[in-house]
């Protein structure tokens, strides 16, 4: 028992915090279709014994029989009162009665108001709590129903009849905004003819509008002085021989009509007749009536057109809800799929009234900050997305869709193809395994900000349980190629995913296969986006090249040949990008395959400025093995780079595997500029190598006199140098 009652106290939880955003009618529909399941007795059953107050559902069915006996009472209150403040100087005694009856009446609904829940117009969510509600409607409706059901009558007649105490009859026309929410009731009913019931709601607004106005012409005569009556409308008025001079002494059912006659004709605007205002404020009346009647034509004329065009989406629900049942009943549908047609149906136009049509007529730009401010707290909150960039969040949020569901709705089923991955809203759901005998063993319970879908989306594998609705949903889905490309555009997003997804110490086969899937994308995303830095540094692109560093790709990404998108910057003269990848943390000193830092290919490319800027931060050329390089260099005349290379701090004494300095090989080669350059830098003439030989024997050997020349003035210049420093 304590089992059960604990999961009902959190079932009612999930269902309280079902919010609907946009704030709108739609909220009112799930409540109204359990009720139909008897879900909602359930709940109030719970929460009467917990609070020991009686709380009412707005749609209970003994309170909808209550609000239906109360329209009576609401129908007679705004036929009399105009009446009574027009005709009446003191209501008869039968009068007197049914006025009493009817504020009982309304006392008793008053009472009521104080037990009915109520749904709170900030958080959308039903208040069941007996406090807040008798706070809500004293806030509220309170004192005009109050001021509404005084007796009015009786307080005229005991102040001695003042005229003033009168007017606030008028207030109890409160009551007729229980007429309109009738009228919108039936208009949605299938069952009554839609032109049938706007034609009897337009004659009624028509027909109490010159009900309302009879009555106040009439009492703008009644209230004028004896002596002035023949200055009135009524008491100067002769239709043919008959004359109304002494209208007080008539019956009330000729004042009425005669009354109601000035005003139809006035309403309908054929023209001055022979009834007409006398007096000031009957003028006055008149001018402000025939301007209302102005904006009623317009109102009237307006709602005639879109009965005859039939463009109201009230109208386009009723012809789709006809045909479908039309439909169901040729096909002989079971009453189980019949109702939920319907119910979908219902739910799809209730959910129209959410939506703006302008939405697909808006800029994308616009469009986009919607979708955010409607969503992106919603994919903020999911566990997947935890600590996720904004600017990956806002991409999944602009390619969002939503969906509503009815509970009992399969929204994936056990083996199917999915195309989307779904986000919970609003609503509760389950995930079943649907075994061979059609068994039915439940995995788990899905809630707001849960994630299903995906595994079977991004993955390319069949759904492995089926997904249905137990409350009312409210579902954002994305297609699951949207996903997957916002996923490889965003690594470093992706990389968090993948984090949220290992945490915790159980990891199930579904997260290992997702875990799998979202690593491949990671990858292939990786390899594109270094593929992209590499050409973007090598044609000096740096807007594209900062773009692609900034949706996640990594510059330090070698290539087959260890090259780095700095040593490719480098070695092409592109300073700006070598510039931002410096800025960027990029490895300034990792080798390639063949050895070679950015700062040897920027020196080897003749790149000064950007081997000055490597220096500066710390660079250096990092020759594994610096003789024989030089060497070589030497041996092939590349005087150019060997000076370079000198200049950023290479030894020029370095030695090869046989100990030989480059200056052993440009001697030998007859090489007088390299030696020349080598003996500048500071290079040793006198160094032997591993058989003895120093560079001014091989270039003796040689027999290049010019190199010989360099050699012995090198030499002869160390010898006096040496002996005037000892």
């Amino acid at each position: 028992m304590k089992g059960e009652r604990n999961e009902r106290s959190k079932k009612h939880e999930v269902r309280e915090n079902l919010r609907d955003s946009m704030n709108s009618r739609l909220v009112f529909f799930p409540i109204d279709y359990e009720l139909q399941n008897g879900s909602n007795n359930d709940t109030l059953d719970v929460i009467n014994k917990r609070c020991g107050t009686i709380i009412i559902h707005p749609n209970d069915r003994w309170y909808c029989m209550w609000v239906n006996f109360l329209l009576v009472w609401c129908i007679y209150s705004a036929f009399i009162t105009p009446l009574e403040f027009g005709f009446f100087r003191g209501l008869t005694d039968k009068l007197t009665l049914i006025d009493g009856l009817s504020i009982v009446i309304f006392l008793v609904d008053m009472l009521l108001n104080f037990f009915v829940a109520y749904r709170d117009p900030h958080s959308n969510k039903m208040v069941y709590n007996q406090h807040s509600i008798a706070k809500h409607y004293g806030s509220g409706d309170f004192i005009i129903c109050l001021l509404g059901c005084m007796p009015w009558d009786a307080i005229y007649k005991g102040t001695g009849r003042r005229e003033i105490v009168r007017y606030f009859i008028w207030i109890r026309l409160y009551r007729v905004r229980k007429i309109n929410h009738f009228f919108i009731k039936i208009e949605n009913d299938i069952r009554i003819n839609y032109l049938y019931v706007r034609i009897v709601k337009l004659i009624t607004v028509q027909l109490y509008s010159v009900h309302t106005a009879a009555c106040i012409v009439y009492y703008l005569a009644t209230t004028m002085p004896p002596e002035q009556e023949d200055y009135t409308w009524i008491g100067s008025l002769k239709l043919g021989d008959y004359s109304y001079m002494n209208f007080r002494d008539m019956h009330f059912s000729k004042l009425y009509i005669t009354s109601l006659y000035f005003m139809s004709i006035t309403m309908a605007t054929i023209g001055y007749g022979d009834i007409h205002a006398v007096s000031t404020r009957e003028m006055v009346f008149l001018i402000i009536y025939v301007s209302f009647n102005m904006i009623l034509g317009a109102y009237l004329i307006g709602n005639m057109t879109a009965l005859i065009v039939r463009g109201s989406k009230t109208e386009r629900f009723r012809d789709e809800m006809t045909n479908i049942t039309q439909y169901m009943d040729r096909t002989n549908l079971s009453n189980e799929i019949r109702k939920q047609i319907k119910s979908h149906l219902r739910l799809q136009y209730e959910c129209s009234r959410t939506k703006s049509g302008f939405i697909d007529g808006i800029p994308e730009a616009v469009k986009a900050k919607l979708s955010q401010s409607l969503y992106f707290e919603i994919v903020q909150k999911v566990p997947l997305f935890k600590g996720c960039s904004d600017n990956f969040l806002n991409q999944i949020v602009m390619k969002l869709t939503e969906e509503f569901f009815l509970p009992g709705e399969v929204i994936l089923e056990q083996g199917t193809a999915v195309d989307h991955i779904y986000i919970i809203s609003h609503g509760s759901l389950e995930e079943v395994l649907i075994g061979e005998n059609k068994s039915v063993e439940l995995i788990s319970e899905l809630f707001p900000f849960d994630l299903f879908g995906e595994v079977a989306a991004l993955c390319n594998i069949p759904q492995s349980y089926t997904v249905r609705v137990i409350k009312l949903c409210r579902i954002l889905k994305i297609q699951k190629e949207n996903l997957s490309s916002i996923l490889q555009l965003y690594v470093k997003d992706s990389y968090q995913i993948l984090s949220n997804l290992l945490e915790g110490n159980e990891i199930d086969l579904e997260k290992k296969q997702l875990v799998s899937e979202i690593s491949f994308l990671i990858t292939k995303r990786e390899a594109e986006l270094s593929m992209g830095v590499r050409s973007a540094a090598y044609n000096g692109d740096f807007y594209h090249l900062k773009g692609l560093t900034d949706a996640g790709a990594d510059p330090n990404i070698k290539d087959y040949d260890g090259r780095t998108t700095i040593h490719i910057a480098a070695s092409r003269g592109h300073e700006d990008i070598v510039m931002f990848l410096i800025q960027r943390k990029a490895e300034l000193n990792c080798l390639d395959k063949f050895g070679n830092s950015p700062l040897l290919e920027a020196v080897k490319a003749g790149h000064d400025e950007i081997a000055k800027l490597l220096l500066e931060n710390g660079a250096v050329l990092n020759l594994e093995d610096s003789g024989t390089y030089l060497c070589k260099l030497a041996a092939d005349n590349k005087v150019d780079i060997l000076q370079r290379l000198l200049k950023y701090g290479v030894d020029p004494n370095c030695q090869n595997y046989d100990q030989r300095t480059p200056l052993h090989v440009a001697a030998a080669a007859g090489l007088h500029l390299v030696a020349g350059v080598l003996i500048e830098f500071g290079a040793n003439v006198l160094a032997k190598d591993r058989w003895g030989n120093t560079p001014l024997d091989e270039g003796q050997r040689s027999g290049n006199k010019p190199v010989v020349e360099i050699l012995e003035y090198a030499r002869e210049y160390d010898e006096q140098m040496s002996k005037s420093s000892s």
